[in-house]
């Protein structure tokens, strides 16, 4: 479970109604939240089968009354060794965009790393899956999957998303992972020929380098390239948007007790040279103390720029101001 204490110190109210804005909320806007809550089951069903089912409640998926919501977060069975060196997985499950360098972030809890915060690739999908390793030691990993591209909501069309996930780690501690993805979607009218059907497909890169001492420290960068094929018009014509994010990130353990964590972000939507006032800088900084193994409690920093639009406006930059309570209860 993590949650926090918040205030919005710092606040451009105009900003709340751009796309892709990491920090919600109107200025001085304060209380109490739970971001995430996990309960989750797991049970080995044999030698060669085991399952996962997990529960996720947040105060973004409410119920019809406005309460906090409940909703199934994984329910998938694995098929260990399915052939040698790979597993199979069938289910709502994870999908390979982010897992390492989540990992490798280690603290969810203050926040997503970036492709997950800005909605570029979904946590979760209804999928089948292969991942294993491709050589004898298991220092070239990868995983494949085929899902409805749809996250953990029902199948409602023919379209489907892609995913294609390779780690490679020479020496311990140290991975470096390429992903790539595409999601199939509608065609679009061809503007010079309306008879005709372009393709407009979502198609994502994405490279990550991480270096992570358990005990001691953390570094990581991560970079994506987000192109809708065909997803803007140029006087008449049609062509790609493309969108450009970059993260990198640092912690480091002072004690058993105390440890920082520092990251920044930079995110463009669109990258057109004609098209401004989506770009944004988005920085986090906190300090950790864990009174026990399983609780963390964090003041921490969230600030975030945007540059000016086309027409000229500017805007204040978003300035959170948190205590972050994190604990599990198994």
């Amino acid at each position: 479970m993590f949650g926090d204490y918040f205030y919005n110190l710092l606040r451009d109210n105009e900003i709340d109604s751009f796309e892709n804005t990491a920090n919600g909320g109107e200025k001085d806007v304060n209380g109490i939240q739970f971001r995430r809550i996990y309960f989750t089951y797991d049970y080995n069903i044999s030698s060669k089968f085991s399952s996962r089912f997990r529960f996720e409640a947040d105060q973004k998926s409410t119920t019809s009354n406005n309460k906090v919501g409940v909703y199934v977060k994984d329910a998938y069975l694995k098929w260990r060794n399915i052939f040698n060196g790979s597993d199979f997985i069938f289910g709502i499950q994870p999908t390979p965009a982010f897992e390492i360098s989540e990992e490798i972030w280690g603290h969810r809890f203050l926040e997503k790393t970036i492709m997950d915060l800005r909605g570029i690739v979904s946590s979760r999908d209804i999928a089948v899956s292969l991942k294993g390793k491709l050589n004898s030691d298991g220092t070239i990993k990868y995983w494949l999957m085929f899902g409805n591209g749809a996250g953990n909501k029902p199948e409602l069309d023919k379209y489907n998303r892609y995913y294609a996930h390779l780690q490679f780690t020479p020496f311990e501690n140290f991975t470096t992972t390429i992903y790539g993805d595409i999601k199939v979607r509608p065609g679009v009218n061809d503007p010079k020929n309306v008879d005709k059907k372009l393709p407009s497909n979502d198609i994502t890169y994405a490279l990550f380098i991480g270096y992570k001492q358990r005990e001691n420290f953390s570094i990581g960068i991560e970079g994506f390239l987000h192109q809708r094929q065909n997803g803007m018009i140029d006087i008449n014509e049609l062509m790609n948007r493309n969108g450009l994010g970059f993260s990198a990130f640092g912690s480091y353990n002072i004690n058993k007790e105390f440890s920082i964590a520092s990251r920044y972000d930079f995110f463009d939507p669109n990258i057109d040279k004609n098209t401004t006032g989506d770009l944004r800088n988005w920085m986090l900084f906190s300090f950790n103390y864990k009174p026990d193994e399983k609780v963390t409690i964090s003041p921490n920093i969230i600030y975030e720029t945007y540059q000016k639009s086309t027409d000229g406006r500017t805007f204040e930059p978003s300035l959170t101001l948190r205590i972050t309570f994190f604990y599990t209860f198994l």
